[in-house]
């Protein structure tokens, strides 16, 4: 089954015989879209000390060169899995850390879920895991079958993004531009996630959305964010019987964040980052029970320790928009979440890996 990935260690392996270079720092990323986020702000850290250079390593890309200066970083950095590193022996010089792409433990993944050991073998090859709270340790333990004492509860590097000097007016002047929106209006974001039950990804069998604009649209926008697997069930064949904004596309997710007055979701971590932002979130859980029976589950109780409402109907839901809603718990959440809300994350974790990950001692 790992057949590819052991040869692929093995070429790795004669590389690895070279010696480690000091000012070296890889990056193991899928595409250029993928090094946004996470490794983009730690290369940026790294930029700001001076005197590094660094090697992008595509996984789907066969180079040698990007290979052997991969067996020869000083820091090695992924933002997921990378399965040839089971089988990859990295020399003791060399740290190799794993940031993860989302923030907090919301719906289980990874070894809470299956795959144990091939998960063990990777974490064997893995210096440091980064987290965003000690709260969340035994989930991403379990979850990485990685030992504890690797796992550092230093922050989401992405995060830094909210905590900059960003003009929200301009921002969002440019968005009406694009879209036709009104400067009055108030936008709702909409970012449902990807079920396995084909039959529940189809939002709009359960958001009427002509009642919705009906009731709402004097003060709000509907804005659409479809998670990659679930747009095909909007092709020419699906008619959307009312308006909506289309960002599904749209490059900049946190920008949407940022931009957005209220986030309806289900059961996607990016209410995670929206919570930081100290805004209220909807949950539009119209298919809960076969999610919860059927789908990973979660890391919490979903009906007891979410930071806002659950809905399961388009009334409820337009309902819970007239009337306000609670954002009460929002502190109490993130402090399940994070151990730091600064916009320091990338700069602690490159400082740890640098001078205090006892790598280098």
């Amino acid at each position: 089954m790992y057949f590819k990935h052991k040869i692929f260690g093995n070429i790795f392996n004669i590389f690895a015989k070279f010696p480690v270079q000091d000012n070296l720092v890889s990056f193991i990323i899928d595409s250029n879209e993928s090094f946004s986020g996470n490794l983009e702000y730690i290369k940026n850290e790294f930029e700001k000390m001076g005197g590094y250079d660094f090697n992008f390593y595509y996984k789907d890309k066969i180079s040698f060169s990007s290979l052997k200066k991969l067996a020869t970083s000083k820091y090695v950095f992924l933002n997921d899995n990378f399965f040839p590193i089971a089988f990859m022996n990295f020399k003791d010089e060399t740290s190799v850390i794993q940031l993860w792409h989302a923030p907090g433990a919301f719906k289980k993944f990874g070894g809470s879920v299956e795959n144990r050991e091939m998960l063990k073998l990777i974490s064997d090859s893995t210096d440091f895991l980064i987290v965003t709270s000690t709260h969340i340790e035994d989930y991403y333990s379990e979850a990485f079958q990685i030992d504890k004492s690797k796992i550092k509860p230093l922050g989401l590097p992405r995060a830094d993004y909210y905590f900059k000097n960003h003009d929200i007016s301009q921002l969002r002047e440019k968005f009406n531009k694009r879209f036709n929106i009104d400067s009055d209006k108030k936008i709702i974001l909409y970012a449902p996630t990807f079920r396995e039950n084909k039959q529940y990804n189809n939002v709009f069998n359960y958001l009427d959305l002509n009642k919705f604009n009906q009731q709402l649209c004097d003060e709000y926008v509907l804005v659409l964010r479809l998670h990659p697997k679930i747009k095909k069930f909007y092709s020419e064949d699906i008619s959307v019987d009312g308006d909506y904004v289309d960002c599904s596309d749209y490059k900049n997710e946190q920008e949407l964040l940022l931009l957005a007055d209220i986030l309806i979701t289900d059961y996607s971590s990016i209410m995670i980052e929206f919570a930081i932002l100290d805004k209220p979130v909807i949950f539009f859980a119209y298919d809960l029970e076969n999610y919860l029976n059927n789908e990973r589950g979660f890391y919490l109780d979903y009906k007891k320790d979410l930071p806002g409402p659950i809905v399961y109907n388009c009334d409820e839901l337009i309902n819970v928009i007239q009337e306000g809603i609670d954002v009460s718990n929002l502190n109490s959440f993130l402090k399940t979440q994070f151990d730091f809300i600064d916009g320091n994350a990338s700069e602690r974790v490159v400082d740890f890996v640098v001078n205090g990950g006892g790598k280098n001692e």
